[in-house]
């Protein structure tokens, strides 16, 4: 996605997110930028560890209580969120920015009915009477297509499945209609079947209410159809971004590349394996010098160990950057082998490109 600043929802420019434990200082995210412009989806896609629910806690001011230190600059609607007094950030908070968590269950309270809770979330920004607010909490359940919202609304979170109860969860974002919604892995738990459901709902709920939607999952091939734009993050930076089409049918990183290369796939035989990414991802504390992905990475080259990759765009490419060392034509020739089914030794070959010192 490419946009002006000025027409931005939300502007996230160099953010640094670090926690102090006994081992050390953390380095979560470590200067990540991009924007959404209103009314689009950005996918944030990476492994556990990756720095995506640090980044998404710090937009909506929830790392302040753990003590992490942050600097950067996020606005939202030209507001400064993160020189904002917690006083501001509870006004914002679940009014004009919503948050889907991970774990429903977790996120719902176990001795207290759906409907009180979404009416908990209605009341916490509207002066709405009670009886409103109930009216309020059964059209949710029902455009969340919740059966039997009237019934529903009066049920525990143990009484729903889990698919319902990420739904109700999906309900009480959507209480105050607000611009931004960032769901955190909302099919985490799930079956494939729910998950699918899951995806579509929030897909055309954000569509129909207007919505910018910031969608973070360690899966790539669950927001092929759900996002605009996607950014890969590895070791707490973002090492790709572009459009979805452009992310998923011409990827320039190697980190990419093994994400996709995970996904199992239609249009390729049965008996090709899946082809996990070697290794393991970095420590956030102690990280690689030069490219954190070269201990991983089939085509590394000596330099690769002392020179950190900026994110570039990539010629020709309108919208699409990354940050990797290799030539820009080497990488194309690269995945061109690759889509092939070869393995990464056998794509080097084929695309006359040396390397895979690691």
């Amino acid at each position: 996605m490419t946009a002006t600043a000025d027409s931005l929802l939300l502007d996230v420019h160099d953010l640094h997110v670090e926690f102090d434990t006994p081992d050390g200082t953390v380095k979560a995210v470590d200067g990540i930028s991009f924007g959404v412009p209103a009314g689009t989806a950005l996918g944030i896609v990476g492994e556990s560890g990756s720095g995506k629910t640090a980044s998404a806690l710090t937009l909506m001011g929830l790392t302040r209580r753990d003590g992490a230190r942050v600097s950067g600059a996020v606005y939202f609607e030209g507001r400064d969120l993160l020189g904002a007094s917690e006083h501001e950030l509870r006004r914002i908070r679940g009014d004009q920015i919503a948050m889907v968590f991970q774990d429903p269950l977790s996120s719902l309270h176990p001795f207290y009915k759906v409907g009180a809770q979404l009416a908990e979330a209605i009341h916490a920004h509207r002066d709405v009477s009670r009886e409103a607010a109930r009216v309020r909490a059964i059209e949710l359940l029902g455009m969340v297509e919740i059966p039997d919202p009237r019934q529903r609304v009066d049920a525990y979170p143990h009484e729903l499945s889990g698919g319902m109860r990420q739904r109700a969860m999906i309900a009480m974002a959507l209480a105050n209609e607000p611009r931004l919604l960032i769901a955190d892995e909302p099919t985490t738990a799930l079956d494939v079947t729910v998950q699918a459901q899951i995806l579509q709902l929030i897909r055309r709920l954000q569509r129909e209410l207007g919505m910018a939607l910031v969608l973070i999952t360690h899966d790539l091939g669950v927001i092929a159809e759900t996002v605009d734009g996607v950014a890969v993050m590895y070791a707490g930076r973002i090492v790709e971004r572009g459009p979805v089409r452009t992310v998923f049918h011409a990827p320039e990183h190697p980190y990419t590349w093994g994400l996709l290369g995970s996904i199992p796939r239609l249009d390729v035989a049965r008996e090709r394996p899946l082809v996990p990414i070697a290794g393991r991802p970095p420590s956030l504390i102690a990280p690689p010098s030069g490219c954190s992905f070269h201990p991983r990475c089939p085509y590394v080259r000596e330099r690769h160990r002392r020179v950190d990759p900026p994110l570039e765009a990539v010629p020709g490419d309108r919208g699409h950057a990354v940050a990797c060392l290799l030539p820009s034509d080497q990488r194309r020739a690269l995945w061109a082998e690759l889509r092939k089914g070869r393995t990464p030794a056998a794509a080097r070959r084929g695309a006359g490109v040396e390397g895979g010192e690691a």
